[in-house]
């Protein structure tokens, strides 16, 4: 597996947000189940040639919390809830 890091962390308009997330690793490493050479983010992997997916705790660092993502749309804009 070969670690490639991105660049600069994205700084988006995002005033509620603290910190910006840092930046994803470019990640590449071959199909468990296929051999196939396959790039992912952060050790997070889909094959496209066989549908091989490696588990997400099988990552460098934690998945973002959604209020921790930049593009999440504010409460006031999300869709209702479907009733009963």
């Amino acid at each position: 597996m070969t670690r490639r890091t991105t660049g600069a962390p994205f700084r988006g308009d995002c005033a509620e947000s603290a910190a910006p997330l840092p930046a994803p690793e470019l990640t590449e490493a071959e199909c468990r189940r296929c051999g196939t050479y396959i790039a992912g983010l952060d050790g997070r992997y889909a094959c496209g040639v066989c549908g091989w997916v490696n588990d997400h705790s099988e990552g460098h660092r934690r998945l973002p919390r959604a209020d921790e993502d930049p593009d999440r749309p504010p409460k006031s804009r999300r869709r209702p809830k479907p009733g009963p």
